[in-house]
């Protein structure tokens, strides 16, 4: 019998209705899936890294209630960065009342705000950079391919960045992440600080694109995991929404439908932290019954909606299963 803390102890006595039940039930969900030896898929969309969620899902990470992460490229990039700039960053309290001067002398300081936060360029995008460049291209000199984080995790595994360490190593998740070889998939990675410095080596002539390996690359490989270890079942537990949720969770229907593997189970959980507007049309806004129409989920499959700011609620759900 598993005994737990006082953050889960306050959040039974208290969070009994509305949002704070969902939270509750979900952590509960979440726990029981575990508890039956399935495994869990966890998605981070927005600035969850920015935000330092590290501080809790790292350990998460080293005690196994997560296998498989899927994430934005800001994701992936941005814990490293906070874990080598940290000092720099900027916060900016009064944020929804600068003028657009003021936002404008923030990006001549190099400091580009992410709400409250500015993430400072020089220390934490080219201190990356100067790193990571060197990475790729050794491995292109060498005729081989990697996924993005794969390179990601060369760099933190080498000790390159050590001498930049401005946080207590043990709440970096990509950290954690990379000393356990997780697997990630991070779709859109294009879309991020280092996908943007690549291309730009394309562009140049520098590097080939052929050197990272792609979009469909990232789906082919969680198309086989998914195929390894659906047997007891997997979870899928959402951090915001956008591509870093709509990728992987496609990965059930793409194998039942389109490779006509009809004994494919359904995702066996599913859970959302999300504060956008329920609506039809948006894929953050659609609840989890939409996805049974999608051949996602299933009548039964245990589903949770939690309409709050996945900062506060994150943490809270991480604290439970921890037995904090």
């Amino acid at each position: 019998m598993r005994t737990k803390g006082p953050i889960s102890q306050f959040i039974e006595k208290h969070y009994l209705h509305f949002n704070a039940a969902a939270l509750v039930d979900a952590a509960k969900g979440y726990e029981a899936q575990l508890d039956a030896g399935a495994k869990m898929l966890v998605s981070l969309a927005g600035a969850m890294s920015t935000a330092e969620l590290g501080k809790s899902f790292a350990e998460m990470i080293r005690q196994d209630k997560v296998q498989i992460i899927s994430c934005t490229g800001a994701n992936l990039e941005e814990d490293i960065m906070n874990l080598v700039a940290h000092s720099h960053y900027k916060r900016v309290p009064n944020y929804r009342d600068l003028t657009p001067q003021e936002e404008w002398d923030l990006l001549e300081k190099g400091l580009n705000r992410v709400t409250d936060t500015c993430i400072p360029e020089e220390e934490a995008f080219r201190r990356l950079q100067q790193h990571i460049v060197e990475i790729w291209k050794e491995a292109e000199a060498k005729g081989e391919r990697y996924l993005p984080h794969e390179y990601m995790y060369k760099m933190l595994l080498s000790g390159v960045l050590e001498q930049y360490y401005e946080i207590d190593l043990k709440d970096s998740w990509m950290y954690a992440a990379a000393e356990k070889n997780l697997p990630i998939v991070c779709p859109g990675w294009e879309d991020s600080t280092m996908g943007n410095i690549f291309a730009s080596y394309v562009l140049k002539g520098e590097l080939k694109a052929s050197t990272m390996k792609s979009g469909i690359e990232y789906m082919t490989f969680l198309a086989d995991w998914y195929t390894d270890n659906s047997e007891k079942g997997i979870g899928f537990f959402q951090i915001g929404g956008g591509i870093a949720g709509d990728f992987p969770i496609c990965v059930v229907p793409m194998l039942y439908q389109d490779m006509e593997r009809t004994d494919t189970p359904f995702w066996s959980y599913f859970c959302q932290i999300s504060d956008s507007t329920t609506s039809y049309g948006s894929y953050s806004g659609a609840v989890p019954n939409e996805k049974i129409t999608w051949g996602k989920l299933d009548i039964d499959t245990p589903k949770f909606i939690i309409e709050s700011d996945a900062t506060i609620v994150a943490p809270l759900i991480f604290a439970y299963l921890l037995d904090q």
